[in-house]
């Protein structure tokens, strides 16, 4: 018997889900550090959408105005890679999963004045109620992961920055262009900032043109393509039959599976104690939380899905 097209549509967005959950995982197994890596990775995302007829018509019809404030978000998805990368190298895939489900709760409290919405006074007490969480959190990782949280947790904010930007541009272009233009405007920041990265955060830096071994070569290009530009696509597909509480119940799962992938795979629960795992607890209920108290809206072109490992799908 043939599945209908919702209950495919939910089995479509849990395997993007899924995948996406398997960008912390690569991003712990390439040994590059995480300026070259987020450079390759959007240089190969930015070459693959480069063969596309569709993506240079839609940016010799967009505005030249469009193009400079897409590209501007471009370079905060950038730093938002970097910063998520490094805090899986200062740390690991389980710490950086759990920093990235701070951008919901960020996103409730920025959102309403970047995008010009009213602020409600739920999403608020939603923010207050992670805190404690997050106290667990800092208090059940060894001492030297401590700057990975920091990290990670700016890596948050910065999602909830562009995905705030980029909903009050979300009518103004094809899903496809708007990608390829930002991760390339990200690639060309992140070129310009190579030479300074020693001096900024030396543990990020790393030299951008030497090619990755194979053992890289081939997780970048399985991170680039397939946990990138293949959800990208076929979430597209997915949410022409889903609504949005759903799709965004659906991709709120994606730190729990990257945190159970980093226990499956690579055996992090021996670095962390059970006070962390309680901290993942009580921050993910706040996150799975949100769609319950946010006002019903309606599933747009979600641009942000190949740009981010937290995905803001409701316009």
């Amino acid at each position: 018997m043939p599945m209908s097209p919702t209950a495919k549509a939910q089995f479509q967005i849990h395997f993007c889900v899924l995948l996406w959950g398997c960008t912390a995982i690569l991003g712990k197994l390439i040994t590059l550090p995480a300026l070259p890596l987020v450079w390759w990775r959007m240089l190969i995302v930015v070459a693959a959408l480069a063969l596309l007829p569709k993506v240079w018509r839609g940016l010799r019809a967009m505005p030249a105005r469009l193009r400079w404030s897409y590209a501007g978000i471009g370079v905060l998805v950038a730093l938002h890679w970097l910063t998520f990368y490094g805090a899986i190298k200062l740390a690991n895939a389980s710490v950086a999963a759990t920093c990235i489900a701070l951008a919901t709760v960020f996103t409730a409290l920025i959102e309403p004045k970047l995008a010009r919405r009213r602020f409600s006074k739920r999403e608020l007490a939603l923010g207050i109620a992670v805190l404690p969480g997050v106290a667990l959190v800092v208090g059940g990782v060894p001492a030297g992961m401590r700057l990975g949280i920091v990290v990670g947790a700016v890596s948050a904010l910065l999602v909830a920055l562009f995905s705030s930007l980029n909903k009050r541009l979300v009518e103004h272009g094809d899903p496809l262009t708007v990608t390829a233009l930002e991760l390339g405007a990200g690639t060309l920041a992140l070129t310009l900032l190579a030479p300074l990265m020693p001096l900024i955060f030396p543990a990020f830096a790393g030299p951008l043109l030497i090619l990755p071994d194979a053992h890289d070569a081939a997780l970048l290009v399985t991170l680039s393509l397939a946990c990138t530009l293949l959800p990208f696509a076929l979430s597209l597909v997915a949410l022409r039959h889903m609504t949005a509480f759903a799709a965004q119940l659906a991709i709120n799962l994606e730190p729990v599976y990257a945190i159970v992938l980093a226990i499956a795979l690579l055996g992090e629960q021996r670095e962390l104690s059970a006070l962390f795992y309680v901290g993942v607890a009580i921050i993910l209920s706040a996150v799975f939380v949100h769609p319950l108290i946010s006002r019903p809206r309606a599933v747009s072109q979600p641009e942000l899905l190949g740009t981010a490992e937290a995905k803001q799908l409701s316009e």
